[in-house]
């Protein structure tokens, strides 16, 4: 069990607890902005009693542990345990070491800046196999069993967590500044999580199909797959290759298709997620991550 634990993973899930933790004592706490999940709630119980958002937030993912613990196994626990105490350690860090963002004018860019910090902190831990507990494990619950973006998923519970501080807490105008920063974590975290492994997907048909491939084995070194097709109104067989690339490789592919054949026809998809080698193996079928 212990050799399935990656040093490198540990340090990245750290590493995103910190930056989450300092976005949000030093522009959700410094203002008075909202935010979602259970470290939403240790807000309201911080601006309205006063308890600290660092020993809450361990208290309140006690539950979340036991679920996290049964439904993901060990592997993921660990590192949610990991991403957990790390984001504690980090609230009480940053709250003792602070030091004022005079933003007080421009909510808008504390809401922004929120949302950044907030999104790049999580989608780091997400990215490497953690949660930083709460909402997190079961957004990563729906995403492994349903196919659910974590980010989006998030959004729906973060706005209940929301409702609740505005009926606590936030002002209208404040309420509002909360859902842009929730808003833009939830895209941030999914640009960082499928932003990685984002990709382009080729579909080329052309009269010397046999060199096109070819080419694009041995320049780009990416796998190539042919599939037979035919034309509707021709009714003629064509070959189709089909081939995943790296979103920076485009022009470098249309490049080499256009030396070849300057007719061929080609079109270019995006690919949300991509597994395999190249991509999140090496070539000696091993993960990259």
């Amino acid at each position: 069990m212990l050799k399935q634990i990656k040093i490198r993973n540990i340090i990245a899930i750290m590493l995103g607890a910190a930056i989450f933790s300092f976005g949000f004592v030093h522009f959700n706490m410094q203002n008075q902005l909202g935010e979602g999940g259970l470290s939403g709630i240790t807000l309201i119980l911080y601006f309205t009693l006063g308890w600290d958002p660092a020993l809450m937030n361990l208290l309140l993912n006690i539950p979340m542990f036991i679920i996290g613990y049964r439904l993901l196994g060990k592997k993921s626990f660990i590192y949610t345990l990991v991403g957990t105490l790390s984001v504690s350690v980090f609230l009480k860090i940053f709250q003792k070491y602070q030091f004022t963002i005079h933003l007080e004018d421009d909510m808008l860019l504390v809401a922004l800046f929120a949302g950044v910090f907030v999104g790049l902190g999580l989608g780091i831990v997400f990215r490497f196999g953690g949660t930083t507990g709460g909402v997190d494990i079961l957004a990563r619950l729906g995403h492994k069993y349903f196919g659910w973006s974590m980010g989006k998923t998030m959004f729906i519970f973060d706005a209940i967590v929301i409702i609740l501080s505005w009926l606590t807490f936030l002002d209208a105008r404040s309420m509002m500044y909360t859902l842009v920063a929730v808003f833009v974590g939830a895209r941030v975290i999914d640009f960082v999580q499928e932003g990685a492994y984002a990709a382009r997907g080729a579909l080329i048909i052309s009269e010397k199909s046999s060199t096109i491939a070819e080419m694009i084995a041995l320049r780009m070194e990416r796998g190539i797959t042919i599939l037979e097709g035919h034309g509707h109104f021709t009714k003629q067989q064509k070959e189709v290759i089909y081939c995943v690339i790296g979103r920076n490789e485009v022009v470098r592919l249309k490049s080499i298709i256009h030396d070849v054949d300057p007719h061929a026809f080609v079109s270019i998809i995006e690919v949300r997620d991509v597994a395999g080698e190249g991509f999140t193996l090496d070539d000696q079928k091993q993960p990259l991550h």
